[in-house]
């Protein structure tokens, strides 16, 4: 972090920080973390024997933390650490317990499913059952399993270029859709470029990927008029560069040229679930050609599924009966397994139910509206975006318009610096950007500790004002 403010204005309000005194906050935030938790200290010393980078998946040290966390167990809106302090978590594993840790309908039916088995490569009653409730909640008549996001998303590319006999996809600059390859393609200068931090990546992803900016419809024409791109691979709103809205009208509109040019339109929904019952789509009435959703669908438990229309699965099936014998690259063994199969009914049944929303789109606007009085009084000048129960504030004025304005507000030094104090002061937030979901059981008591952690952290750093 510098030591001196900035002397010029910076576009991500930066002049208003009083750096001296930031920097020494810092500092006695890495202490008062490291005085806090005596016994993560000991484990992560210990992980770090075996396991690379000393967590079992490198992004766990993204936190900003002097040493990782260490979770003991979760609940509800609730995390208890090694340590014994219980955390409010408005991450809630950065979507993957969207509705709470360990709903206890999912708990129920893991429990049940336990004895009678995790997985046979075979169906079971809970299949049908599930594939009913998706068909009749997202509008999409016939779906598959997958084990993530990420091989969803890479199995409905590989179905629609199977059934299109088109090769090329289309993303936007800054999207995240997993480790799906073939999305990891950015815009520099106005040029696709592949992306630099993408390990062991030997092919060529140029070939086949086509990046635009978001929100950007004479782009969106300009690729699609050669005629080779099998499909567009979108969230409804841009999630994990930092939030970005959709202009008004922009999907019916690119609903049009996409249709227009023969491409299909893929939306993945599993951040933008967030919106309502049925999605982002569902809220504003798009009608994708399919749809993904990852995580949040099992409560947590690994997961995923892709829904299709009609016509595509027509087209997917007759692909599939003309190839060759042998494997077509889709799905694996676990697939579909059993007790996935029995966490997903649980949830679409009993957890991602309307009551449910009900409770947690007004309380994440109370959120929002907190936020906002906040950084008002501090005359900060941030912007806060809203995604029903998904609630971000961004360092800049206004909400970015693409990924290439929400990448350029990005702040990591102030980001950890936020975050490190509001873990110190008992809440999570997203560790990547500014990101604070809203669950079933996040009460207001918790919202208000949220608000009043982050105005405390804020003091600590703000220049002050007369």
């Amino acid at each position: 972090m510098p030591a001196n403010q900035p002397a010029t204005p910076s576009p991500n309000g930066r002049e208003r920080l009083d750096w001296p005194r930031a920097q020494s906050f810092l500092a006695r935030e890495r202490a008062m973390y490291a005085a806090r938790n005596p016994r993560s200290a000991a484990l992560a010393a210990q992980a770090d024997a075996h396991l690379l980078f000393g967590v079992p998946l490198h992004w766990m040290r993204d936190w900003g933390t002097p040493f990782p966390l260490q979770v003991a167990h979760a609940s509800g809106a609730h995390v208890v650490d090694e340590d014994g302090h219980t955390l409010v978590d408005f991450c809630l594993g950065d979507t993957g317990a969207m509705f709470g840790h360990s709903p206890l309908p999912v708990q129920l039916a893991l429990q049940q499913q336990a004895t009678r088995g995790f997985t046979t490569m075979l169906s079971t009653e809970d299949a049908s059952v599930v594939a009913k409730a998706l068909s009749e909640r997202f509008r999409l008549p016939y779906w598959q399993f997958a084990l993530s996001a990420t091989d969803a998303n890479r199995y409905i590319v590989r179905w629609i270029r199977a059934a299109t006999g088109r090769k090329k996809l289309l993303v936007f600059n800054g999207c995240y859709h997993g480790t799906i390859e073939d999305v990891f393609v950015d815009l520099v200068d106005g040029q696709a470029v592949q992306r630099d931090s993408l390990l062991g990546q030997v092919h060529n992803l140029l070939e086949h990927t086509v990046v635009i900016e978001f929100n950007d419809l004479p782009a969106l024409e300009a690729a699609l008029q050669a005629g080779d791109v099998a499909c567009v691979l979108a969230e409804p709103a841009m999630t994990n560069i930092g939030m970005v809205l959709p202009s008004p009208g922009y999907w019916l509109a690119a609903q049009a040229l996409i249709r227009q040019q023969g491409a299909l339109l893929v939306m993945d929904e599993t951040h933008t679930i967030s919106t309502g019952a049925g999605g982002y789509c569902q809220v504003h009435g798009l009608e994708p050609d399919a749809l993904v959703l990852g995580k949040p669908v099992g409560g947590g438990v690994p997961c995923a599924v892709y829904g299709m229309s009609a016509e595509l699965a027509r087209r997917a099936v007759h692909a599939k009966a003309d190839a060759p014998p042998g494997h077509s690259g889709i799905g694996t063994t676990l697939t579909g397994n059993m007790l996935s199969m029995a966490a997903m009914r649980a949830t679409l049944t009993e957890v991602m139910t309307p009551a449910a929303y009900a409770h947690m789109l007004p309380l994440a606007h109370q959120l929002a509206e907190g936020i906002r009085h906040i950084l008002a009084e501090r005359q900060l000048p941030w912007c806060v975006t809203e995604l029903g129960a998904r609630v971000e504030f961004q360092f800049c004025s206004a909400p970015p318009h693409n990924g290439s304005e929400a990448g350029a507000r990005l702040d990591a030094e102030l980001e950890h610096l936020i975050h490190l104090g509001l873990l110190n002061r008992g809440v999570l937030i997203t560790p990547f950007h500014n990101m604070m979901l809203v669950c079933p059981q996040t009460t207001v008591a918790d919202v208000d500790r949220l608000l009043a952690a982050l105005a405390s952290v804020l003091d600590d750093v703000v220049l002050q004002t007369t």
